[in-house]
C-alpha cells in the first residue's frame, strides 16, 4: 500500500469520526438554545449585584448586573448552576429543565466565625474585645524565607521586624508598639504550642497552622510576668479527620548581593596615596617622591602607569559569590475520628554570598491527637530541630572588636599589590592594620551547632456537660555549641596574655532544659443564664522550670598554620588558658491565673482576666506579682437601628486596660553569683571561684507595664472593606535597669527605677476589589505610629553609650536623657570645612581669624584650611569647641512603618506583592564616618568615593606633585571641591554621618500558576503549583549606604539604627513548587 492509499484511508476514517461526533453532540447543540434568567437576593430579599454564576463542568459563567438580574445561555438542559458572592454562602442548583430561576443566598458568617488563637483558648475574632492580630500558615507558606520571623515584615500593624544585616542567620528584632524595656530586651514573648521559647527560628513555616500576636494588656496580661513587650503565639499543625493527605513543597534559588560601598579608582586611590605621604612626612624638606610613597608606586611622575588599571573588587572577591537556597518540606496529614497525625520534614540549605559562610537546618514533627472516649481527649507532639552555621560573618553582635570585622578591610584593602606590605597569601598577615580579606574571614573563623528538641503532650477530660480540665506538659532540651577560632590577625589574639599573635580558639558550650505543666479548667454557662447571655470561665495554674548551664573553654597559643578545623581536631595542641562553668540557679515560675468571658445578645463583650506570677528570680515578698487586665466591646452593628443595613457587616467599638509584667533579666542577680574558673584570683590569690561582675540586689522586683487600648473593627459591604483602628498608651515603671556602680569592685547592679512611655496609633484596612471563579484581586495595607519618652530615670542622672566602633576615637554617641525617646544620637554638628579665608596667612603659617570657630581641642591638631569645621552649639564666649558642644543630631525611631500586600488571580494564574516602609527615622551611618577618614593608620587604605578627586580639599598641585601653600593658589585649587580633607587625627561623629533611613522596599514579589485539577487529579495529584519569587527586589531611598533597614551594634537596646561593617542584603531569586495529594 502506497502513501497516497493510505492518505484516502486515513480521509475516509476522519470523515467518519468526525460524522459520528457530529450526531453524538447534536443534543448539546441544540441545548444551547435554552436560556435561562432570574434574580439572585439576599436573605433580606435586596438583590445582589456581581453575584458569580458557573454551570458545573464547564467554562460557561455569568454574572448578576445591578439589579441582580442574570441571564445565561445553557450547554445542558440538566446543568447544575453554582452561585458565589464574597461574604456569602455558595449554592448549587440544579436546573432541571427550567428558563426562569430566582436564587436567595445565605451570608457566610466565616469571615466573622473565624476562629483566633489567644492565650490560653481561643475565641472568634468577631468576639475580640483585644488588639489582637493573626496571619494563616497558607500565607506563610507562601514567603520562602529562612526565619518566620522575616514572614511578619510589613504584614502586621504596630509590629516592626527589623533584621540586623544580610547574614543567613542574622538577628531578627522584633518590637510590638516600641517595646518598654530600657537596657533590657524589649523582644516579645514566643509560644510554641503553650510552651515559651527563645526564638521562632526552629520552625519550619511549612508546620504552621497560624501566628497570632496579642498587642495590648487585655490580651497578654493572661502571660502575667512575660507579656509586656507583646506576645507571638505560633500554633503548629496537628492531625485532621479524613484521608491521608500528603504535600511536598522545595524551592531553590540563587541569591547576590544587593549593594556595596563605592571605593575610588586605582588611579585615584594611588593619588591619594601621595598626597598622604606628602601631609604625613616629618621632614618637611623632601617636598616630592618621599619613601612611603616610591616604594610602592614609584616616582609621582610615573603615575600614568595606573591609568584605567582595573584593581581588585574586593567586595566582590568576599561577598560576591552566587549564594544558593534549597528548602525541600514533606507532610503527611490524615486520621480517623479517633486518631489523627500529622508529620513533617523540612529541610534548608544555604551557601551564603559571603565565602566560607553557609547554613543548614533540619526540622522533623510529629504531632499525634487521640479521641480516646467520649470525654477524653489525647494529644503528643514530638519535634527535633538541627541547625548548623559556618562563617565568621553571621550574627556579630558579640564581636571582640570591630577592627575584626570583615566589610572594614573589603572596603579598605589595597586594590592593588603592594609588595612587603599586601599580600595575596590568605594564610599571612604582613601588617596588623591592613588585613587581606580572605584572611580576616579564616582568622575569624566560626561554627554555631543548635539542637533543640521538644515533647509536648496533653490530657483533655470532659468532667460535666460544659466542664472540661486538660492539663499540658511540656519538656523542651536546648543544646548550643560555638567554637570561634581567632587567627594571628584578630584583635583578640594579637591581645591574649598567653602566646600574643598566636592563633587561638574559644569554645562554648550551653545547655538549657525547660519542662512546663499547665492545668486549666474551662467553663461553658450555655443557657444557664438565658439565651440572651453566654458565659465562659477559665481557671488554671502553670509552673515552669528552667535549667541552664554554660562551659567556656578558652585555648591559646596553636601554631601559626593552624586554622579552625585543625584546632577543631586538634585542640590538645593548645594551650589551656580557663575554664569557666556558669551553672545558673534554676529559674523557676509558678502561676495562678483566671479569666472570664461574657457576651449579651452578641452585642456587648466583656473579658476580665487575673494572673499571679511567682519567680524565683526575685526575693521574699518582691517574688509575686499581680496582673489584672479587663476589655468591653460594643458590636454596635447588632443594635436594631443597624443590623439590617445591607453596606455595613461589622462595627465595633473595644476599650481595654491591663498590667503586665516582665523579669526578663539573667538568674541570680539577688544574690551574689560565682563562676567556676581556672584563671582567677581574689585577693592576689588564686582561686577556683571567679565573683560576677554585676552587684548582687536583693531588692529587685518586677517590671510592670500597664496599657490602655481603644479599637474600632469594621466591615462594610459583606465585609468586601474591612479592618481595625487602634490608639493606645503604655507605660512600664519600676525598669529593670543595669546600674554602672564603679568605685565598687563590680561593673553593674541591676535595681528598679525609672518609667517609659509608648503612645500610638495603628490601622488596618483590608479591601477585596472583586471576587470571581476564575480571577480576583484584595489588598491589604497597614500603617503603625509609635512615639517612645524616657519618663524617668530614677535615681540616674542622664547618661551616654557608646557603640564603641572607633575603639577610643569616638566617645559616648549614644545619649539616654529623661523626658527624650530612646535611641538618641549624640555628637557634634558639622558646619562644613575650614575655608582658606577662615585665616590669616603670615610668614609661611595659617592663623585662625578672631570670631572663627575653633575645632582644635577636639579634631586633634591645629585647624588648617581643608579640616573638618564644627559648631559652637554650646555658644561659649572663647568661640572654642569642646565636648560640651556635642549634642543631640538623630533619632533612630521611626516615625511611621507600614506595609501593603497585593493579591491577584486569574484563570491559574496568582500574584502576591508585599511591600513594607520606614519614615522619619535617622541612620547612624559609621561606615561613612570611617571610610571617609585617612587618620594615623589611615595609609594605604582605600578610601569610599565620598572622598573622591574633585570632591575632597586637596593640598596637591597635580602638574608639580608639591604641596600648595600660596593662599590664592590653594583657593583656587578647591573652589570646586565640596568636601573636607579625610586627613585627620582621629575619627569623629557629626550629624553629618546621620542620613534619613526612610525607604520603601517591594520585599517580596510572587508570580504562580496552579494546573487545572481536571489534569492532574487522575494521578492523585489534587494540586501542583508552580512559582517565582524575587526577594528584596527594589528600595526606594535617600540612604547612601547599601540599605537601611540595619542595626549593627546590638549589644544594648540602646544603641539601634547603627550600620557598621555588615553583613550586605542579597536579592534573591527562586523557582518552586507545591504538591498536595
Amino acid at each position: 500500500m502506497n502513501f497516497k492509499d493510505l492518505f484516502k484511508k486515513g480521509a475516509n476514517c476522519s470523515f467518519a469520526v468526525v460524522f459520528l461526533l457530529c450526531l453524538l453532540t447534536s443534543n448539546r447543540i441544540s441545548a444551547q438554545n435554552i436560556t435561562l434568567e432570574g434574580t439572585v437576593k439576599d436573605a433580606a430579599g435586596l438583590t445582589l449585584p456581581g453575584v458569580n454564576i458557573v454551570e458545573k463542568g464547564t467554562k460557561n459563567s455569568a454574572s448578576t448586573d445591578f439589579d441582580g438580574h442574570y441571564k445565561i445561555k445553557l450547554t445542558n438542559p440538566k446543568a447544575v448552576l453554582s452561585f458565589s458572592f464574597i461574604g456569602f454562602q455558595t449554592k448549587e442548583i440544579a436546573v432541571a429543565g427550567k428558563n426562569k430561576l430566582d436564587v436567595n443566598l445565605s451570608e457566610d458568617s466565616h469571615a466573622l466565625n473565624e476562629v483566633v488563637v489567644v492565650g490560653y483558648g481561643s475565641v472568634k475574632k468577631s468576639d475580640l474585645t483585644g488588639a489582637v492580630s493573626s496571619i494563616s500558615g497558607n500565607e506563610l507558606k507562601k514567603i520562602p524565607v529562612s526565619n518566620i520571623a522575616e514572614a511578619l515584615t510589613g504584614r502586621i500593624a504596630g509590629v516592626q521586624v527589623t533584621s540586623s544585616e544580610g547574614s543567613p542567620d542574622a538577628d531578627i528584632k522584633i518590637r510590638v508598639r516600641g517595646g518598654g524595656s530600657l537596657t533590657q530586651d524589649a523582644s516579645p514573648l514566643i509560644i510554641v504550642d503553650g510552651f515559651p521559647v527563645n526564638s521562632m527560628s526552629d520552625i519550619a513555616s511549612s508546620n504552621v497552622e497560624s501566628m497570632t500576636v496579642l498587642k495590648d494588656a487585655s490580651s497578654t496580661a493572661i502571660y502575667g510576668s512575660r507579656g509586656a513587650n507583646g506576645v507571638i503565639i505560633i500554633t503548629t499543625k496537628t492531625g485532621k479527620d479524613g484521608k491521608m493527605a500528603i504535600s511536598f513543597n522545595m524551592f531553590y534559588g540563587m541569591k547576590t548581593m544587593a549593594n556595596d560601598i563605592d571605593v575610588l579608582p586605582v588611579d585615584d586611590f594611588v593619588k591619594w596615596q601621595y598626597e598622604y605621604a606628602l601631609l604625613s612626612q616629618t621632614d618637611k624638606t623632601i617636598l616630592s617622591n618621599p619613601n612611603s610613597y616610591t616604594k610602592y608606586f614609584g616616582n609621582w611622575q610615573d603615575r600614568d602607569l595606573y591609568n584605567g588599571v582595573k584593581g581588585t573588587d574586593w567586595q566582590k572577591q568576599i561577598y560576591g559569590r552566587r549564594g544558593e537556597v534549597n528548602s525541600r518540606d514533606l507532610g503527611i496529614r490524615g486520621g480517623t475520628e479517633k486518631i489523627s497525625y500529622n508529620f513533617n520534614y523540612a529541610y534548608y540549605d544555604e551557601k551564603a554570598i559571603m565565602v566560607g559562610s553557609d547554613f543548614k537546618r533540619n526540622n522533623l514533627s510529629l504531632a499525634l491527637k487521640n479521641k480516646a472516649s467520649d470525654k477524653i481527649d489525647l494529644a503528643f507532639t514530638v519535634r527535633y530541630s538541627d541547625t548548623e552555621i559556618n562563617g565568621g560573618g553571621v550574627n556579630e553582635q558579640n564581636e571582640v572588636s570591630s577592627l575584626d570585622s570583615r566589610l572594614r578591610h573589603s572596603v579598605g584593602y589595597s586594590p592593588i599589590p603592594m609588595p612587603g606590605l599586601t599580600t595575596d597569601n590568605d594564610d599571612q598577615s604582613v601588617n596588623s592594620y591592613l588585613v587581606n580579606p580572605f584572611l580576616a574571614i579564616s582568622d575569624n573563623a566560626r561554627q554555631q551547632t543548635k539542637k533543640n528538641y521538644n515533647l509536648l503532650g496533653s490530657f483533655g477530660w470532659k468532667l460535666a456537660q460544659n466542664l472540661k480540665f486538660q492539663s499540658d506538659l511540656g519538656l523542651d532540651n536546648y543544646n548550643y555549641s560555638d567554637y570561634r577560632f581567632y587567627g594571628s590577625s584578630t584583635y583578640f589574639s594579637s591581645t591574649a596574655k598567653v602566646g600574643a599573635g598566636k592563633p587561638a580558639m574559644v569554645m562554648s558550650d550551653r545547655k538549657d532544659v525547660r519542662f512546663r505543666n499547665a492545668n486549666t479548667l474551662n467553663y461553658d454557662f450555655k443557657n444557664l443564664l438565658g439565651v440572651n447571655h453566654h458565659l465562659t470561665a477559665l481557671l488554671g495554674e502553670e509552673m515552669i522550670t528552667t535549667t541552664s548551664n554554660n562551659v567556656t573553654t578558652t585555648m591559646l597559643k596553636y601554631p601559626d598554620f593552624f586554622d579552625l578545623d585543625d584546632a577543631m581536631k586538634l585542640t590538645t595542641q593548645g594551650t589551656p588558658f580557663s575554664v569557666d562553668n556558669f551553672y545558673s540557679p534554676d529559674d523557676k515560675l509558678l502561676s495562678f491565673f483566671g479569666r472570664v468571658n461574657y457576651d449579651f445578645k452578641d452585642r456587648y463583650l466583656l473579658t476580665a482576666s487575673f494572673r499571679a506570677d511567682g519567680s524565683s528570680r526575685f526575693l521574699g515578698d518582691n517574688r509575686w506579682g499581680y496582673f489584672p487586665a479587663a476589655a468591653a466591646a460594643w458590636k454596635i452593628s447588632e443594635e436594631s437601628f443597624l443590623k439590617n443595613t445591607s453596606w455595613l457587616s461589622l462595627l465595633k467599638l473595644r476599650l481595654s486596660y491591663g498590667e503586665a509584667g516582665n523579669n526578663n533579666i539573667p538568674v541570680g542577680q539577688t544574690v551574689q553569683s560565682y563562676m567556676s574558673s581556672t584563671n582567677s584570683f581574689i585577693d592576689g590569690f588564686g582561686s577556683y571561684w571567679a565573683p560576677s561582675s554585676v552587684l548582687a540586689n536583693p531588692d529587685l522586683k518586677w517590671e510592670t507595664t500597664v496599657t490602655q487600648n481603644i479599637g474600632l473593627d469594621f466591615g462594610f459591604f459583606k465585609n468586601r472593606l474591612n479592618g481595625t483602628f487602634d490608639a493606645y498608651k503604655n507605660v512600664t515603671h519600676d525598669l529593670l535597669i543595669e546600674f554602672p556602680v564603679g568605685g565598687t569592685g563590680y561593673k553593674t547592679q541591676y535595681r528598679n527605677m525609672g518609667e517609659t512611655q509608648n503612645t500610638g496609633f495603628e490601622a488596618t484596612v483590608n479591601f477585596i476589589a472583586f471576587e470571581r471563579k476564575n480571577f480576583g484581586l484584595n489588598f491589604s495595607v497597614n500603617v503603625g505610629i509609635n512615639k517612645n519618652k524616657i519618663n524617668s530615670l530614677g535615681v540616674m542622672d542622664n547618661f551616654g553609650v557608646n557603640t564603641n566602633w572607633a575603639s577610643t576615637d569616638i566617645g559616648n554617641d549614644y545619649a539616654v536623657n529623661a523626658g527624650s525617646p530612646m535611641g538618641l544620637m549624640y555628637g557634634y554638628q558639622s558646619a562644613g570645612r575650614y575655608e582658606v579665608s577662615d585665616f590669616d596667612y603670615v610668614g609661611g603659617k595659617y592663623t585662625l581669624k578672631a570670631g572663627v570657630v575653633d575645632a582644635t581641642s577636639v579634631l586633634g591638631s591645629a585647624v588648617q584650611p581643608g579640616m573638618m569645621k564644627l559648631k559652637n552649639t554650646d555658644g561659649s564666649a572663647d568661640n572654642k569647641v569642646t565636648a560640651s558642644d556635642q549634642t543631640i543630631i538623630g533619632n533612630a525611631n521611626p516615625k511611621s512603618t507600614g506595609g501593603l500586600v497585593i493579591n491577584a488571580n486569574a484563570y491559574g494564574f496568582d500574584l502576591s506583592a508585599a511591600f513594607n516602609w520606614t519614615i522619619g527615622n535617622d541612620i547612624y551611618n559609621a561606615n561613612k564616618a570611617e571610610f571617609s577618614t585617612a587618620n594615623r593608620n589611615g595609609q594605604y587604605k582605600n578610601l569610599s568615593t565620598e572622598m573622591a578627586d574633585g570632591k575632597r580639599w586637596t593640598n596637591l598641585d597635580p602638574a608639580s606633585g608639591q604641596l600648595v601653600t600660596n593662599p590664592t593658589d590653594l583657593a583656587a585649587l578647591n573652589a570646586n571641591t565640596t568636601m573636607w580633607s579625610p586627613y585627620m587625627q582621629k575619627f569623629m561623629f557629626t550629624d553629618w554621618a546621620v542620613e534619613d533611613g526612610s525607604f520603601f522596599r517591594l520585599n517580596t514579589l510572587t508570580l504562580g500558576y496552579s494546573t487545572l485539577e481536571a489534569l492532574t487529579s487522575k494521578l492523585g495529584v489534587s494540586k501542583l503549583r508552580f512559582y517565582f519569587t524575587a526577594t528584596n527586589v527594589f528600595i526606594i531611598t535617600n540612604y547612601s549606604g547599601p540599605d537601611p533597614e540595619v542595626s549593627t551594634k546590638r549589644k544594648t537596646p540602646l544603641t539601634p539604627g547603627v550600620d557598621y561593617s555588615a553583613y550586605p542584603r542579597s536579592r534573591q531569586l527562586v523557582f518552586g513548587l507545591n504538591l498536595n495529594f
